[in-house]
């Protein structure tokens, strides 16, 4: 079959990583019970919180035979297991090599999960959000980050999924060399502030997936999560031709969708623009 139901989840994350995790699962149980083979979480989806707080909740991947998980990783691989759905965990703390570059920072890292809880792939964010906005909201995400440098293709249900984080959807560079690599879906979890998010989130994801002619699966944070620290919400799955398909409402939800491999296949061949590229 050409069809997989996918979905993306829409919450609000604080710095009390429990309530986080319970949150989550729930939302995941409703996407999987719906029929959803994939489900992607949003950024920080365990934790938001003020800067340092990342570094107290990271987690080492378990890529090496016999390592074993942290708490956090643990409860989502326990999660797919019992639902048998692939997980797309949108933001999570990867704990950094102690080195000197890296200066105590962590990695803000996309990680798929199979459906029996093992790493598929794994993706750390490559561009990272330290802006000055005119609402006052100054951030400085490298400060407890430290940059990926790696763009990374998953073999997802459907086909190939790019992976990426939330600034990077300013970036189409950035799709370009995943769609290079075989990807028909962009995962795009984010935490999206309120400022920015109004006036560019639907924009930006349309555009990347009409370029890129791929699916877009962009989870999302919503409301306010500490101090004056809001995001925009707004979770949607947007088709190859740039149509929102499926949309969270306000607050914690999930959004339900399709990709068809054959719609990615015909839109590219009747409109070839990857083809025709020059530059």
């Amino acid at each position: 079959m050409s069809i997989t139901q996918v979905a993306v989840v829409q919450m609000t994350s604080t710095p009390d990583v429990a309530a986080n995790l319970n949150a989550a699962e729930q939302l995941v149980e409703r996407a999987a019970l719906a029929g959803a083979r994939l489900v992607v979480l949003p950024e920080g989806f365990a934790f938001l919180g003020p800067d340092g707080g990342q570094r107290v909740h990271a987690e080492s991947l378990p890529l090496a035979p016999g390592a074993e998980s942290g708490p956090i990783l643990a409860r989502c691989q326990g999660w797919a297991r019992r639902l048998g759905v692939e997980l797309v965990l949108g933001g999570f703390w990867e704990r950094a090599p102690d080195t000197a570059e890296h200066r105590g920072r962590v990695f803000n890292a996309c990680v798929h999960l199979a459906s029996d809880g093992t790493v598929k792939s794994v993706y750390r964010k490559i561009h990272l959000f330290d802006v000055d906005l005119a609402d006052g909201t100054s951030l400085k995400e490298s400060n407890g980050v430290a940059p990926g440098g790696q763009t990374v293709v998953s073999d997802a249900p459907f086909g190939k999924l790019g992976l990426s984080i939330c600034y990077d959807v300013r970036f189409p560079e950035l799709y370009r060399q995943l769609v290079d690599k075989g990807a028909i879906a962009l995962a795009v979890p984010a935490a999206f502030t309120l400022h920015t998010g109004k006036d560019h989130w639907h924009i930006l994801l349309q555009a990347r997936s009409i370029e890129s002619q791929s699916y877009v699966l962009a989870a999302a944070q919503t409301g306010n999560h500490y101090g004056a620290r809001m995001s925009y919400g707004h979770a949607l799955i947007a088709d190859p031709w740039g149509c929102v398909i499926a949309q969270c409402g306000e607050g914690p939800g999930v959004a339900l969708g399709s990709i068809d491999t054959e719609l990615v296949e015909r839109i590219r061949n009747q409109l070839p623009s990857l083809k025709h590229r020059r530059l």
